[in-house]
């Protein structure tokens, strides 16, 4: 991403100089020795520090809907959603990169918006805007490179859990996916609602993140990104081993608050927990001598036991009546049908 001063700008120029503006930091640690305004960025890694990139798309149509979700909502989100891989591995971000694609009609209003929704999570998680590109087409289409570090030997991946871990989440499951339900279902929708909030400005767990692989705690963290269901057999599947979690444990969104929907089909919060996507809370391990001292919440988010890592290479949900019954991975599938 190039800008240039001056008085003949082309259109893409001058796009690119106002999403310069609209996102810079206006304080924070900067670990950038040339940002944007080049063709690409310098970044000055710390000594003793491993760097972790990750890559994240957020498409019109698919992750969000243009005449739903508010374009703030968008900008905080879609960087949001690439910084909770970081989180993911105990990392703390350092910049990002922007790749946006949208239509002219996109870049007066809206794309003010989306700049003034993005730069407030910059300023949040004290993650400036590098770099990036932009380019025309008719759906609105953007990807977020995050580069983030951890000091090296620390980075929690999802291969070190063992048999006898115990399985842990942060925060409450499904309450994004009932803050999407709520946003489609009704046509005035409580921008207060806790749910609705969550699924539109989600915070990934950056300081918890640091403070578990700061710690050595966990043994193997990922991020709920598409449903416990869906998640937890990818943690198990690096780490070659099993799991039972117990349904009775699962932290989930309460009853009542899941069933005020009005046009779509009612969702227990059991479902919701188990398969809702777009919570971006942290799914770890931890052994079981640490496990028992391991605090009911940190900083106000709270953790949950919710189960176990097996020797035996299976996922097994146990109800709360004593049951036992395979988990199946329903969570969010780009590919799925």
């Amino acid at each position: 991403m190039a800008t240039e001063k001056g008085r003949h700008l082309g259109f893409e120029d001058k796009l690119i100089h106002n999403i310069r503006g609209a996102s810079a930091l206006s304080s924070g640690p900067m670990s950038l020795s040339l940002g944007i305004g080049d063709d690409a960025a310098l970044l000055m890694p710390r000594p003793g520090h491993q760097t972790i990139l990750a890559c994240d798309w957020f498409l019109e149509g698919t992750h969000f809907l243009r005449d739903r979700h508010p374009a703030d909502a968008v900008g905080w989100k879609s960087l949001a959603r690439a910084l909770s891989d970081i989180a993911a591995m105990g990392g703390q971000p350092r910049c990002f990169l922007l790749g946006l694609a949208l239509p002219p009609t996109r870049t007066g209003r809206w794309l003010d918006q989306f700049l003034r929704g993005l730069r407030r999570a910059a300023q949040k998680f004290r993650c400036p805007l590098a770099g990036g590109d932009t380019t025309r087409r008719d759906q609105i289409l953007i990807n977020v490179t995050a580069i983030g570090e951890i000091r090296k030997s620390q980075a929690i991946v999802r291969s070190g859990a063992r048999p006898g871990d115990v399985v842990c989440v942060t925060g409450r499951l499904g309450e994004a996916e009932l803050g999407l339900r709520r946003l489609r279902d009704r046509r005035k929708v409580n921008m207060k609602d806790p749910a609705v909030r969550k699924h539109l400005y989600p915070e990934p767990r950056i300081a918890l993140g640091r403070w578990l692989a700061a710690r050595r705690i966990a043994t193997a963290m990922m991020d709920l990104s598409d449903g416990l269901s869906s998640d937890l057999p990818r943690l198990c599947a690096a780490s070659r081993v099993g799991a039972r979690i117990f349904a009775a444990k699962l932290p989930n969104v309460s009853s009542p608050s899941s069933s005020r929907l009005q046009n779509t089909a009612p969702v227990s919060p059991m479902e919701l927990g188990l398969n809702g996507g777009d919570d971006y809370e942290l799914l770890f391990t931890v052994q079981p001598g640490k496990a028992r001292s391991l605090p009911r919440s940190f900083h106000g988010i709270p953790l949950t036991k919710i189960g176990e890592i097996t020797r035996e290479r299976s996922l097994k949900l146990i109800c709360s009546n004593g049951c036992e019954q395979p988990l199946e991975a329903r969570g969010w599938d780009p590919f799925g049908k």
